[in-house]
């Protein structure tokens, strides 16, 4: 790929929404609250049929239409950790995770145990990362790269002009954030630094959420909907169940500083419904 290509995908991903200076000016408290009713289907839209298969999706529906079967990325151990950053609400729906919150940017999916935290869980935990307050829920997502590539700002930061037709993976991981000092760490889970084996890797990635489900997607984040996509092609692993997360501990990532420059948390894409934007979910084991 020449570079003007490789910049091209850069800039593709850095309009996705993604990127630090997308990050919300306010805290989530404004943001639209846990509604019971189901989500709305966009009506009449043109879809983007020319694309290949988009992001996010329902991961209990496992079918798809859309054929294009690009390679799948290696497992995220055999690449390098490029950026990391989150989403207010989940951008996909799953087992863990379907209660409809709307159809803004701000909306998505909340973690089915929202419902059911305790006074102590969300009381307010003011702090430097924005966006997001306890009960909210998160989608976090690690993306990693097959190019040499260091962990940087913005989702540019895995697409380095030195590197042609890269393969992309996103780890993804939902959470429903509470003020409880016994609740995960984000710093666990964070890179602060950290490589195996000569690769950029985060400190850890959930592993008792569930079976991931894998599938060929696009990027996210409110730039796109079914009539405008998102030409870049991406390996998904998306853990099924929410995991509680300490607030306090995201705002001291923010506190101390990260090689992503992130400080506050994102809107979200709204859900790929069109059976012809979707690939089928891999089987496990796969990849």
């Amino acid at each position: 790929m020449k570079t003007s290509t490789v910049s091209s995908i850069a800039l593709i991903f850095l309009l996705s929404g993604c990127g630090p200076g997308n990050a919300p000016e306010s805290d989530a408290a404004d943001s639209a609250s846990v509604e019971p009713s189901a989500e709305v289907e966009p009506a009449g839209e043109a879809l983007c049929v020319d694309m290949g298969p988009q992001a996010p999706r329902d991961i209990g529906n496992p079918s798809g239409a859309n054929a294009d079967a690009f390679p799948l990325a290696p497992p995220s151990g055999e690449m390098n950790l490029c950026n990391l950053h989150t989403h207010t609400n989940a951008e996909h729906k799953g087992p863990g995770f379907n209660l409809f919150v709307s159809n803004a940017d701000d909306g998505g999916f909340a973690c089915n145990e929202t419902p059911a935290l305790s006074p102590a869980e969300l009381a307010p935990a003011p702090g430097a990362f924005q966006g997001v307050k306890p009960g909210d829920t998160l989608e976090v997502h690690w993306v990693h790269t097959s190019c040499d590539a260091t962990p940087g700002e913005g989702l540019g930061a895995c697409v380095p002009d030195s590197c042609a037709d890269p393969l992309l993976r996103v780890e993804a991981q939902v959470f429903l954030v509470v003020n409880d000092g016994d609740a995960s760490d984000f710093n666990t889970m964070a890179y602060g630094g950290n490589r195996v084996d000569g690769r950029h890797q985060a400190k850890s990635i959930p592993s008792t959420t569930g079976q991931p489900v894998l599938y060929r997607g696009s990027t996210t984040g409110p730039s796109y909907d079914q009539s405008n996509c998102s030409k870049a092609r991406v390996t998904w692993n998306v853990r099924p169940q929410c995991s509680k997360l300490d607030i306090n501990s995201l705002h001291r990532w923010a506190e101390q500083g990260n090689a992503f420059n992130e400080s506050g948390s994102h809107g979200v894409r709204q859900l790929v419904t069109a059976p012809e934007l979707l690939a089928s979910i891999e089987k496990p084991g796969d990849r």
